[in-house]
């Protein structure tokens, strides 16, 4: 690992997929699920459903993005000598500096997950077998749970969702950055694949993708993933929190409107914060690479 940049990220710097690549690259990730799924049986069946179910999340969660990142980096090596490549991680966050990014970051996460709860409310109620599949994530055993939800979910999800698809939309297709952001926040949404995970995944996409934009910070944006992935899993083990559909039956009702309120004014003025670091291309901070050589540097 060098200074700057992680040498897995470089990999991939040159592989920059447009619009057709990202319909590509669902498809490689649906292979990879039902490949996910196949290990998943197997372990059930060799385990017994409980263990196997348990057990299989961390083996199958990661199956499903094998495609998608073996191709990715294929596609990359064979670009590696040409020009126009961009670093999937890098670190513009002047002039706001790294440790006020970050706690930006955190903030308005939160924030956007908190001010998200009443638009999901709005929707029917939640099918029982996939609530009872959901709680599962948040309320199992802490450490299994932890591994797939903060850990896995936050660094492949990212990988895909901003580093890949985010990052060739703007530099690649050259899409507005409005619209890309808007494009891969909904790609990051369909691939929750149910409403009650895709409206929140929407919304804090476009936060994700934003940040990204301005930052070109693929650890900070995983680190904001992380942050809601391990509040929504901490809060599921407490148990005043634990069986409550939401805040609003936590928070009385005259004051969980005001928090929903002031959540909406802090994501505000978070992003009005990340808006003050200086764009060095209108594609966004995504550090350009000319050759292989050049992703190595310290």
């Amino acid at each position: 690992m060098r200074r700057g940049n992680y040498k897995f990220f470089s990999k991939y710097s040159w592989y920059l997929p447009g619009v057709g690549g990202m319909f590509g690259m669902l498809a490689l990730l649906l292979l990879g699920a039902l490949l996910g799924g196949i290990a998943m049986m197997i372990l059930m069946a060799v385990m017994g459903q409980e263990a196997g179910t348990m057990y299989g999340q961390l083996v199958s969660y990661p199956i499903m993005f094998i495609p998608p990142m073996i191709y990715a980096a294929n596609k990359s090596n064979t670009l590696s000598m040409d020009n126009g490549g961009r670093k999937l991680d890098s670190n513009n966050f002047s002039p706001l500096g790294a440790l006020v990014c970050v706690l930006l970051a955190i903030v308005s996460t939160l924030a956007v997950g908190f001010w998200a709860e009443p638009i999901t409310s709005l929707l029917p109620e939640m099918p029982a077998a996939l609530e009872e599949t959901l709680k599962g994530l948040t309320t199992g055993n802490f450490f299994l749970n932890f591994l797939a939800v903060s850990i896995f979910a936050p660094f492949f999800e990212e990988w895909l969702c901003r580093g890949i698809v985010l990052r060739g939309l703007l530099c690649k297709a050259k899409i507005k950055p409005v619209w890309a952001i808007i494009i891969s926040a909904i790609f990051f949404a369909l691939i929750h694949m149910n409403p009650w995970q895709a409206i929140p995944a929407f919304l804090m996409g476009c936060l994700f993708g934003y940040v990204y934009w301005r930052t070109g910070s693929l650890k900070l944006t995983m680190l904001m993933h992380f942050t809601n992935n391990t509040f929504a899993l901490i809060c599921g083990h407490i148990d005043a929190l634990k069986d409550a559909d939401g805040w609003f039956e936590v928070i009385p009702s005259p004051l969980y409107g005001i928090v929903v309120a002031a959540m909406v004014i802090v994501s505000a003025l978070a992003v009005l914060a990340f808006s003050k670091i200086k764009l060095n291309t209108p594609e966004g901070n995504m550090d350009k690479v000319s050759s292989i050589f050049d992703s190595n540097e310290a």
